[in-house]
């Protein structure tokens, strides 16, 4: 398959280090240093669907076609509002088309998973155009009085819409089970024949844990799977790597001996929007005019499960 448009939509609201100064025991002195992170968007009016179905319209008309031609829409997301329909049922709605529409929950990597999945659609001869669309809304996952966590995250979608091409060159899928390390729970409907103890918990992180598992594994998979594309490090274009924190993205590069300018990013401005960080990122460079056709780019992204994905793909 081959990229043909891109979208991404952010809430109004930014907060700033600052801000979070007002209530939380922390300063930017604090948060900068450690995070790469000056500012978020954060949902205050915002429904996650709108922002959703807008990164959508965006995709779709940087692609020049139309909705209806849309065979299958993919939506990353963790959490919304709704248990039930889908999110990416309800982007269908918005946009007044009627396709195939499921979710996926597959952490902060959703984006290179979902591509892999419309690759085998495509690769099956069952579509001809896939949209692709990252919604994701952490600061309704967390707890805003634990200054570890929520100084991290941003809320945002992004979008991409994919056509027929041999353009992505691989991809590569990964786990290293471990719940622990990244988990919310909440509490479901109660039932008259519940009896075991259940409990809501906000977003835990296991920091140190994360960061080794996120660095390890995106060397691992970024040198092998441009090993299986007979690509050398050198003769990539950008590492688009997600928006987790400066620091991993730093301690990638530097394992893989490359300069910074091979690696964009918008965490300071951004924080980690999740899913969304991968295809808000590709969407602000592209719309900045930084690729050329036949750039190379490369994906890497890792989260909750604990999960990994690589993707090489040719713009």
């Amino acid at each position: 398959m081959k990229l043909l448009g891109t979208g991404s939509s952010l809430p109004r609201t930014q907060v700033s280090n600052d801000d979070l100064s007002k209530f939380l025991d922390t300063n930017d002195e604090w948060i900068y240093p450690r995070t790469g992170i000056k500012s978020r968007h954060v949902i205050s009016d915002e429904k996650l669907e709108d922002l959703a179905t807008d990164a959508a319209r965006k995709a779709i008309a940087d692609a020049g076609i139309e909705a209806s031609e849309i065979d299958l829409i993919i939506c990353s997301n963790v959490v919304n509002e709704f248990i039930t329909p889908s999110l990416g049922c309800i982007v269908a709605y918005n946009l007044g088309i009627s396709c195939p529409a499921y979710d996926i929950n597959c952490a902060c990597p959703g984006f290179i998973y979902a591509m892999d999945m419309a690759d085998s659609f495509f690769r099956s001869g069952k579509v001809r155009k896939v949209l692709i669309v990252c919604a994701e809304e952490p600061s309704r996952m967390i707890n805003w009085s634990d200054r570890s966590v929520c100084v991290l995250f941003g809320d945002g979608a992004g979008a991409a819409v994919f056509g027929e091409g041999d353009n992505l060159r691989a991809t590569r899928l990964s786990a290293q089970p471990d719940p622990d390390k990244i988990y919310e729970k909440h509490v479901l409907q109660p039932t008259p024949y519940i009896n075991k103890e259940e409990e809501t918990v906000p977003m835990v992180m296991h920091g140190r844990e994360v960061f080794r598992f996120a660095v390890t594994t995106s060397v691992r998979d970024i040198t092998e799977i441009l090993a299986e594309c007979g690509l050398q490090p050198s003769q990539v274009d950008y590492f688009m790597i997600h928006q987790a924190n400066q620091r991993i993205m730093d301690g990638i590069r530097e394992r893989l001996g490359l300069p910074r300018e091979k690696f964009p990013s918008n965490i300071r401005d951004h924080g980690n929007s999740s899913s969304a960080s991968c295809p808000i990122l590709l969407d602000e460079c592209k719309r900045a005019g930084m690729f050329k056709k036949g750039d190379i780019l490369v994906f890497s992204a890792f989260g909750a499960g604990l999960l990994s994905a690589t993707a090489v793909l040719e713009v």
